[in-house]
């Protein structure tokens, strides 16, 4: 057993493909491995965690593989318009397999049915294929390795904290010993909780792959897709929608901890928690494609947050679960993507002053003010409790913070958080207008008014003809470009102009951009972070460069992986993907691209 784990494996990438349900997730590999996923919930231990172990290659160990001897060619895809991927593997025979793999996800009795289930189906496409079949999960991130106990057709992985039973219709002989064999007709996996299949094994998989497609595409049908970049906009959609916890409706910014920002820099973080900036801007992004439900669900966690703040304090991020203590450690024993460590589990930025949150919870709940579609619009009882976060930005909206960026060891007036605390006073007016609440709209448009003031004014630096990253600052900052995307500046202002140019002479590499000029705890950022990149193609499209717009935004499309997904970073030399994978703000970026850029329908039909 043990010369599994030893032989030489492939390399880690962000060749990853993204399945879930909104339960759990799980990341697979262009070679059909899946190389990481967290139960019952996203921020849960891994049960496989191959991806954060892989100093010498993917390991085995940590993993669910299917092995084809000979394999010389490899072909992946998801099915179109859903959250099926399916792997192809052919030998240099011309024999080949192809794999399905999934979580369940349908409706059933009237609710939605999302087990924190994976599914694999494994069939023989030409050819007597030889295979290997390996599922090696483990717990405390390797430090448990599970008790086997086998049945007539299912293994039971006995951890401490976890039971899992895969049922399945592979020869347990071959599975449990990893022995090679001829595959000669279709077999199912269904890994998840310690339950009972009520149907056969075979017959449950077909039906919840179907099933799965169905309410996928039916989900993806109703989106109001731009005409140009519609299967880059339905994958994006469907990966923003997987990251939502839909038991409690919070949205984590990616699905992995630690893949490193760059090569062996140590900007190792845990994304698995919900950051109200980032949820803002997912349900923004998906509104604008009329998807509703996500916003709806994520009110409910949003109102829970708010609701249950301390004297009005809200962290920049919490648990899926509402957690507000979410200490980081260090898990020694694992070595890292590619060894690159450390591995965090946690994050410190829990702690931290970040000022622009307040104006994240106010947008987010906007909407649901104005809109007439929803279930439950926002009342009174709601405006109440976000009055309460008002007072916060307008208390808060010249002190310093660790901004945006959640820098560590620096406090500034930093711009973007001002300039969302001038959003917070700005949508409470025109929600009092909307409740006919007068005095409570004259009192947060004068508000408005004086942090407006605030910034052109103290933002606006002569020298760089440009909106500094901090009040009286004078360094730039990719975040300052926000000012479009909430409506600070009319988009002929010349200072808006003046800032995208200076911000592409200083922080741009072609259509790829850095965060900000300075040096921060680790030093100078090495890489281009890909929201930033998207915020610049927003920027050009509103100040009227649309023709370099729809150039830039085609670049950044090009540097997605084979399957349409984004990490958090991009190497600008060599279009290697970096950092937590996938990531919201990145897929949220192809979105507002192709809806802002997009040619109008009436021009094709």
């Amino acid at each position: 057993m043990q010369e599994l784990y030893s032989q030489a494996r492939p390399a880690a990438g962000l060749e990853l493909a993204l399945i879930g349900n909104c339960t759990i997730s799980a990341l697979v590999e262009r070679g059909g491995s899946i190389v990481w996923c967290c139960m019952p919930r996203f921020d849960s231990p891994p049960v496989f965690d191959a991806l954060l172990n892989s100093a010498e290659g993917l390991p085995l160990d940590g993993a669910m593989t299917v092995e084809l001897e000979g394999m010389t060619r490899v072909e992946q895809s998801y099915d179109p318009g859903t959250a099926i991927v399916r792997t192809q593997l052919w030998d240099d025979r011309g024999q080949g397999i192809e794999l399905v793999d999934f979580a369940p996800r349908f409706v059933n009795r009237d609710r939605v049915f999302r087990p924190a289930q994976l599914v694999r189906r494994v069939r023989p496409l030409a050819g007597h294929p030889r295979v290997r079949f390996t599922v090696r999960p483990h717990g405390d991130w390797g430090a448990v390795y599970p008790t086997v106990t086998r049945g007539s057709h299912h293994l039971r992985f006995v951890m401490p904290d976890l039971t899992l039973r895969l049922n399945t219709s592979v020869p347990l002989t071959y599975l449990v010993d990893g022995t090679w064999f001829a595959l000669a007709g279709p077999v199912s996996l269904l890994l998840g909780p310690d339950e009972t299949l009520g149907g056969g094994i075979d017959e449950t998989a077909r039906e919840f792959e179907e099933q799965t497609a169905l309410y996928w595409r039916h989900w993806s049908r109703r989106l109001a897709v731009p005409l140009e970049w519609q299967d880059a906009v339905i994958r994006a959609a469907i990966t923003l929608k997987l990251c939502q916890f839909e038991e409690t409706g919070a949205i984590v910014a990616a699905m992995t901890t630690s893949i490193p920002e760059a090569p062996n820099s140590g900007r190792n973080w845990d994304y698995r928690f919900c950051w109200l900036r980032d949820a803002f801007f997912v349900v923004r992004a998906l509104n604008s494609l009329s998807e509703m439900g996500t916003m709806e669900g994520y009110l409910n966690w949003l109102y829970n947050v708010v609701r249950g703040a301390e004297g009005g304090h809200v962290q920049p991020l919490y648990g899926i679960g509402l957690e507000r203590s979410l200490p980081e450690s260090v898990i020694t024993r694992a070595a890292g993507y590619r060894g690159m460590g450390p591995v965090r589990v946690g994050n410190q930025a829990q702690e931290h002053f970040q000022h622009d949150v307040y104006g994240s919870v106010v947008l987010g709940a906007a909407q649901a003010f104005h809109d007439h579609r929803l279930f439950r619009r926002g009342d009174a009882a709601d405006f109440s409790a976000l009055e309460v976060m008002g007072e916060q930005a307008w208390a808060l909206h010249d002190k310093p913070d660790a901004g945006i960026w959640e820098l560590r060891t620096r406090a500034r007036v930093h711009t973007s958080s001002t300039l969302m605390c001038w959003a917070a006073c700005d949508r409470l007016a025109r929600i009092a207008a909307v409740l006919g609440l007068a005095e409570r709209a004259s009192l947060w448009r004068q508000r408005a008014a004086v942090i407006h003031t605030a910034i052109t004014t103290q933002a606006w630096n002569e020298d760089r003809q440009a909106f500094a990253e901090s009040l009286g600052g004078r360094d730039l900052d990719a975040s300052v470009l926000l000012m479009g995307e909430v409506g600070f500046l009319p988009r002929d202002d010349p200072r808006f102009i003046s800032t995208v140019k200076a911000m592409e002479a200083s922080l741009c590499d072609g259509p790829f951009m850095r965060r900000y000029e300075a040096e921060d705890d680790f030093g100078r950022p090495e890489v281009a972070f890909n929201v930033c990149s998207f915020w610049r193609v927003d920027a050009l499209a509103r100040i009227g460069r649309k023709d370099e717009a729809r150039e830039a935004f085609e670049a950044l499309l090009a540097r997605r992986n084979h399957v349409g997904l984004l990490s958090e970073d991009m190497d600008p030399k060599t279009g290697e993907l970096w950092g937590n994978f996938p990531q919201t703000y990145s897929m949220v970026g192809i979105i507002n691209g192709a809806v802002r850029l997009s040619a109008p329908w009436d021009s094709a039909v």
